[in-house]
């Protein structure tokens, strides 16, 4: 992996690195949303739920649309949550592997 490459990867990995920010990735895993809606859904107040929509759209992990007023986000790349996925997964067995032990 040369040095560009590394840097974007370490960049993506930086925008999604956060509990907000993970949470509103599996609100949009399955539909676009609103943000008002993702504020509800996650409960976090609108102006940290924008802050966080900014971050990830500047990003590239997620994009967005507007609809008369209302401004729609959904996830860019479905790579993201796919990469998500593996690292729940691994969260997840070494939970198990750690409550086994007790």
């Amino acid at each position: 992996m040369n040095t560009a490459t590394a840097e974007h990867v370490a960049d993506v990995l930086k925008a999604i690195a956060n509990p907000v920010r993970l949470q509103i990735i599996e609100a949009l895993e399955h539909q676009e949303l609103c943000v008002g809606d993702i504020c509800q859904a996650i409960g976090v107040r609108q102006a940290i739920a924008s802050q966080q929509l900014t971050l990830m759209k500047d990003k590239g992990v997620l994009a967005s649309r507007r609809s008369g007023a209302k401004v729609y986000y959904r996830v860019e790349n479905p790579n993201v949550i796919r990469v998500l996925h593996c690292i729940y997964n691994h969260c997840e067995d070494k939970q198990e592997a750690s409550h086994a032990q007790e």
